[in-house]
């Protein structure tokens, strides 16, 4: 049976919002005000859902705890089988293992939930990657607590953006990490510099997802300690910034990070800056940068490598006043709410932005079939990258023996990059949606490739390039 609750906090689609995050009192300014917010979103946000517990919908344990305690495991598991059982909204499936045997979960949402990857690719899709750091857990919290919302919400608003939007979330994309409360997974591996090597478990499951789903965005969920006076902005965001990135995907990127994720952010009452850079306290004006570069292996870098937008966001963990030092379930709950805060910024661009962002991933995706300019080994948008690092020219193909095949294959399968046998080897064309990507994985003058491979510059045989 179907549970109807009345109704539920939506953070969602802006128009169809339940809860309305609250924004400074007129004629509030600086910094203490912006923490006030904070705190009254997050308090609002928590109270909302105690509210809604007896309605019978489910309730994570950071939610039944009011803040004291982060989601178990278990509880998860409980939480998302609920989730499943009582909506026909969602559907979750277990899309890997980790090396201590916990389970990595996709669940998808639409209106109906969405039955296969056909049925994904066949519309827009949004895909949130959740606590790839294990310390890192309010992203997780935000986004289990965003799949109940998208379930039962019952406005029209929502249901119609999920009936043209299949939303996608690995709620905690580094489980082992995430029980043993670690940046890395229990290998000590930081999956967010997994995306390219894909040594790691969680760095394959969600390769394989990006690969068969093929997402439009992938939205990547982070907390961070601040530095102060010059870098403690309560949310932080930035898109793609390597230069393999067709550039209509590098564009929307930027407007999904600036005008909706931080602006957003900013209205609802927190504080926002460009991830990595170091601002002037006084004047607001960058000082340095000390992150955010264009790393292939980096999730947000590989989204856009691979033809869909991505943007990372980063919020503050540190207590913010005197009351959240003295009870960390207040400052718990302002660090959900910012996510949240985040969330809403990124559903109302995909709903608004639509049409622009199947046009840029489709263009972008098609691209690589007409093989043609230039492939970069380095660089970033904001940094040039040296002469050698350009492959102005790039070879048409790369050339596999035997060894490096059997080596790197299952690496180039799960990044949905194609190929043709050549004897016991293998030539990978560059003449595909991958071309981009094909370089930083075989070329020996990559950052970081699997194989130098040998480059192939005439290429003659059906489908192996120009």
């Amino acid at each position: 049976m179907t549970l109807r609750p009345r109704r539920l906090a939506l953070v969602a689609v802006a128009a169809a919002l339940a809860v309305t995050l609250p924004v400074p009192p007129a004629g509030a300014t600086g910094p203490n005000a912006a923490r006030t917010a904070s705190a009254d979103a997050s308090r609002t946000a928590s109270t909302h859902a105690s509210r809604t517990g007896p309605s019978g919908v489910p309730r994570t344990g950071f939610e039944t705890s009011h803040g004291a305690r982060w989601t178990t495991q278990d509880q998860e598991r409980d939480f998302l089988a609920a989730v499943d059982r009582a909506s026909d909204r969602v559907r979750t499936e277990r899309i890997g293992t980790t090396v201590r045997g916990r389970p990595l979960r996709l669940v998808r949402i639409g209106a109906p939930a969405p039955k296969s990857v056909p049925e994904v690719r066949r519309g827009n899709s949004v895909l949130l990657i959740c606590s790839q750091h294990g310390d890192e857990p309010s992203g997780r919290e935000a986004c289990l607590s965003t799949v109940r919302d998208l379930a039962f919400a019952e406005d029209p608003a929502t249901r119609r953006f999920l009936e043209r939007t299949s939303v996608l979330v690995v709620p905690t994309a580094n489980p082992d990490g995430r029980a043993a409360g670690t940046r890395g997974n229990a290998d000590g591996v930081d999956v967010n510099r997994d995306h390219l090597a894909l040594k790691t478990a969680e760095g394959r499951a969600m390769a394989a997802v990006i690969r068969d789903h093929r997402p439009d965005v992938i939205y990547d969920l982070h907390e961070y300690g601040a530095t102060t006076p010059y870098y403690m902005k309560d949310v932080l965001a930035l898109w793609p910034r390597n230069l393999n990135t067709a550039g209509p995907v590098h564009h929307e990127s930027a407007v999904l990070s600036e005008d909706y994720v931080r602006a957003t952010a900013r209205r609802a009452g927190f504080s926002t800056g460009v991830y990595g850079i170091w601002t002037d306290p006084v004047t607001g004006d960058p000082m340095k940068q000390v992150a955010g570069d264009g790393q292939e292996r980096i999730l947000r870098n590989t989204a856009g490598v691979k033809n869909s937008l991505g943007v990372l966001v980063e919020t503050r963990v540190d207590a913010l006043t005197d009351a959240e030092k003295a009870d960390p379930a207040l400052n718990n709950r302002r660090r959900v709410g910012s996510q949240l805060a985040g969330l809403k910024g990124l559903f109302s661009f995909a709903e608004r932005h639509r049409a622009r962002v199947e046009i840029a991933t489709t263009a972008a995706r098609l691209a690589g079939f007409a093989d043609r300019g230039p492939v970069y080994l380095g660089g970033a948008d904001n940094e040039p990258p040296a002469a050698e690092k350009v492959l102005k020219n790039p070879p048409c193909a790369y050339r596999l023996d035997a060894a490096q095949l059997a080596q790197v294959g299952d690496e180039l399968r799960l990044h949905g990059v194609t190929w043709r046998q050549d004897g016991a080897g293998a030539v990978v064309p560059l003449r595909q949606s991958m071309r981009a990507l094909v370089p930083l994985l075989l070329d020996g003058r990559a950052q970081s490739p699997l194989t130098a491979a040998a480059p192939v510059e005439h290429c003659r045989a059906p489908g192996a390039g120009r």
